[in-house]
């Protein structure tokens, strides 16, 4: 059945790139098993509201981010578990943050570097709790058949090579994150596989020790036999011989210790792991500790090589016991297997795609581009310039000398023409809008914007922001004045008091009458009756009133805008017709708006 990680476990992973990382290989495990997708969220602030896109079987999941582990709890209530992916100066605050959350019960951390004071404080807090707190630098866990947390095990292909797509008989519990993976190899070739297999972490100070791990396997009638992975420094398999002599225990338990060549170096030297270091009269070392694993009744091959014949032997054992039924090996066709990409089904000829363009310019899949097929460093380095490129991708020939000079001429004179051009004057009021550059060089298109039409988003931000904060008119009034400016979505040049605009008055009377709860409708018009009484022309407008409305009924403040955008496209399409059905000419500014302050004419001087 597994422990730690059972059919039954929900997780959130708290961290950014490694997190995702570590779910996209969550989901292939659970892809092979048929199981759906363990993680619920993701915890990161930086990208809270968004979305992150999981790759399960043929499809793409997306799974929410969100700003703390309570919000992701309260909104995904099956959470029950915690991966943390988090660099080591934050690690100890975010671990802490979901082992105070009641619903999550383990947490198994992946980061490396984790101060010891941090990590002594995370284990006894969890212990307080009664909770488990695994890692830091943890690889993570797996039972076999039913749930991965994090990335042990590896690629896809090792999941299978190892048989994790079902149970077998043995536990594992190593430091080493990649000597788990071959502990579990080694068990699926000498036995029937693993039946849960936890990296505990190589630090000095883990969160769980062997010993709380030995029990819940003692206790797992699935496991037959533990096998764990120890090496020099602390105490924690000296404390796993003391607890497995103590009396007689049900599971076989064998092990392996890394570290003898320690008695071939200078006492006391660090290496591999933070905690694998010898202490400086000998404690903790390699040797001692297969020795009191050994005394305790633990089986101990001699060297590593021969884990694997030991292992197989426990196994035969329990076969001929009865204690254990083997189970029958797949064929190749029936072994999980993850679906083809659509670039891996072409290289072995299973997929045919129709293509969606034809190019017959450029090709850019080399070492680089080739226009019309000529190498793009080649036309450079034989003396050929921009004309040619354009004679090539626009023509598709290689122009002449003279026809490249001609070009040339061109593009210079045609570089600019002056601040009245259509072009120039639709960019020039983009960029006084707040418009980026890429969106004023399409000004003609992009011209709705802060200014234009943006009056819904910015009316929208600021009345949300008065409501959120809890603010009088009053004082919503004095922090535009001060911070902002003129109210977003107040004033119109035509409509007044006296000349009411009857868009705004239809679209109030409806949503009044609708009885729906309406606080930022409500504060514009209150604000209107404010500013209104200063001057009768300082009334909400159709702008302001959208705002407020569709604010009220609970669209994103960024979206507002849109709603303008898809209506006034209408209006922009009905006078572009308009135009060309008038033949209209170019329109130019008059000379006379524009202030020319650009040298007067004057001689070129001679090329250098």
């Amino acid at each position: 059945m597994g422990i730690l990680a059972n059919k039954d476990t929900r997780v959130v992973i708290q961290g950014g790139a490694a997190g995702l990382n570590a779910a996209r290989r969550m989901a292939e495990f659970c892809y092979m098993i048929k199981a759906p997708l363990n993680v619920d969220a993701f915890v990161y602030p930086p990208d809270s509201g968004k979305s992150n896109e999981v790759p399960y079987g043929n499809g793409l999941l997306a799974v929410p981010v969100y700003k703390s582990v309570a919000e992701a709890t309260a909104k995904h209530p099956g959470i029950n578990t915690s991966l943390v992916y988090i660099g080591g100066d934050r690690a100890c605050a975010a671990a802490m943050e979901t082992l105070n959350d009641s619903k999550v019960q383990l947490v198994s951390m992946i980061t490396e570097g984790v101060p010891e004071r941090d990590a002594k404080l995370l284990g006894r807090h969890a212990r307080k709790l009664g909770k488990t707190f695994n890692g830091p630098s943890s690889i993570g866990i797996v039972s076999a058949g039913v749930c991965r947390l994090g990335v042990i095990g590896g690629a896809f292909d090792n999941l299978v090579a190892c048989k994790l797509y079902r149970e077998g008989s043995f536990g594992v519990i190593t430091k080493s994150g990649g000597l788990s993976n071959e502990i579990i190899w080694i068990c699926s070739q000498f036995a029937d596989g693993i039946t849960t297999a936890i990296g505990i972490g190589g630090d000095a100070y883990p969160g769980t020790d062997y010993v709380s791990y030995l029990e819940k396997f003692e206790q797992d009638p699935q496991t037959k036999a533990v096998v764990i992975v120890g090496e020099m420094g602390g105490d924690l398999e000296e404390r796993a011989a003391e607890w497995y002599g103590a009396e007689k225990r049900r599971v076989k338990l064998l092990a392996v210790v890394s570290g003898f060549c320690q008695e071939s170096l200078p006492k006391g030297m660090k290496f591999g792991h933070a905690g694998a270091k010898e202490g400086m009269k000998g404690e903790g070392s390699a040797r001692a500790k297969a020795e009191a694993l050994k005394k305790a009744g633990a089986i101990v091959p001699e060297t590593f090589g021969a884990l694997g014949p030991a292992i197989k032997s426990v196994y035969d054992d329990f076969v001929k016991s009865g204690q254990v039924r083997p189970i029958p090996e797949l064929s190749a066709a029936d072994l999980p297997k993850l679906p083809r990409t659509v670039e891996e089904g072409m290289k072995v000829g299973e997929v045919i795609v129709a293509p969606l363009i034809t190019t017959t310019i450029s090709d850019d899949r080399g070492d680089e581009p080739c226009y019309d097929g000529y190498p793009a460093s080649e036309l450079i380095n034989k003396g050929y310039e921009i004309p040619h490129v354009i004679g090539l991708l626009w023509d598709k020939r290689l122009i002449s000398k003279q026809e490249a000079e001609i070009i040339k001429r061109i593009m210079m004179l045609s570089a600019d023409h002056g601040p009245c051009v259509s072009g120039a004057l639709a960019t020039i009021i983009a960029a006084c809008a707040g418009i980026g550059m890429s969106q004023a060089v399409a000004a003609g298109l992009i011209m709705i914007g802060p200014r234009f039409g943006g009056a819904v988003t910015d009316a929208g931000r600021y009345f949300k922001y008065a409501v959120e904060n809890k603010m009088g008119v009053d004082e919503f009034l004095a922090y535009m004045k001060k911070n902002v400016g003129p109210v977003p979505g107040i004033g119109h040049r035509v409509k007044s008091v006296r000349n009411p605009d009857k868009r705004v008055q239809e679209l109030v009377s409806y949503v009044k009458g609708l009885g729906i709860p309406t606080p930022h409708l409500d504060l514009a018009l209150a604000v209107e009756k404010v500013t209104s009484a200063k001057k009768d022309n300082l009334i909400l407008n159709v702008d302001g009133t959208m705002a407020a409305v569709l604010v009220d009924i609970g669209f994103p403040v960024e979206c507002l805008n849109g709603f303008f955008i898809i209506s006034r496209t209408i209006g922009l399409i009905g006078h572009w017709v308009d135009q060309r059905r008038q033949e209209s000419r170019l329109v130019r500014l008059f000379d006379y708006l524009v202030n020319y302050a650009a040298p007067k004419r004057r001689e070129v001087p001679p090329l250098k």
